[in-house]
């Protein structure tokens, strides 16, 4: 086989090798543009949710068929009372309230009027030591056996991972909003499918703090296109360069 046959047939080998990197370079451009097309959706969704006006919690019967593709972040408004024992959960931080940090979030049961109960995530309390002594202080107050109309978000409880903290009983210490572990390990019997993110009232001591929420979700997808992109036109620059200097080497 002559040297320039030789050349040819690497060079089409290349270019095979080189059309399938583009292609894949192509996919994840298009990929992340469809993508950024979903995430604006959901943002434009979720925040239509947020601004709506409150609905009445619905019946326990209708509780089934919530979701969270549909239901998350919906605000409804109930009367209940507040139970005990609480639970808090420590966080780094939250997407959706930008007026917190590092601490701990106040959970409670609390009993609706029809005898259905929910777990209501009170509020903020900023508490980066995990101190149980301050978590009492700041819920004690709201347990007044009651009734208090609330107004708050739907959410969804989420599980622990494989690197979550292991909770503490002892604290009533969690890492993850996982209220059927906390009904269970606490006694709060058969809770709602969901929790509520409260927003108001807020105690006269102001904590927990309760608020309102906003969508502060990534929207990276466009500058992440952009690089698929231009890795996807380097590489066919690299190869015509490299496939011309080949041709002149002929």
């Amino acid at each position: 086989m002559s040297t320039a046959t030789r050349r040819r047939s690497a060079g089409f080998g290349l270019g095979l090798v080189m059309m399938a990197m583009v292609a894949v370079l192509v996919g994840l451009g298009v990929w992340q543009l469809q993508r950024g097309t979903e995430k604006h959706a959901l943002i434009a969704g979720l925040t239509e949710r947020l601004a709506a006006d409150p609905v009445t919690l619905p019946e326990p019967a209708d509780w089934a068929t919530f979701s969270p593709a549909r239901d998350e972040f919906r605000r409804v408004s109930f009367s209940a009372i507040y139970q005990e024992p609480d639970a808090m959960v420590y966080s780094s931080g939250s997407g959706v309230r930008s007026d917190v940090g590092l601490g701990t979030w106040a959970f409670l049961p609390a009993r609706l009027s029809n005898g259905s109960t929910i777990v209501v995530n009170t509020g903020f309390v900023q508490n980066t030591m995990q101190d149980r002594g301050q978590q009492d202080r700041a819920v004690k107050p709201l347990v007044t056996g009651q009734p208090l109309a609330m107004t708050g978000y739907l959410r969804f409880p989420e599980k622990a991972g494989a690197l979550t903290p292991s909770s503490s009983h002892d604290k009533r210490l969690w890492f993850s909003r996982d209220i059927g572990a906390m009904a269970q390990a606490l006694g709060w019997g058969n809770v709602a499918p969901f929790y509520i993110d409260l927003e108001k009232p807020v105690p006269a001591s102001g904590v927990p703090k309760p608020g309102p929420l906003d969508v502060h979700l990534k929207d990276d997808h466009i500058q992440y296109a952009i690089t698929w992109f231009g890795l996807a036109a380097a590489v066919l620059f690299t190869f015509g360069f490299w496939w011309r200097s080949q041709r002149r080497a002929t």
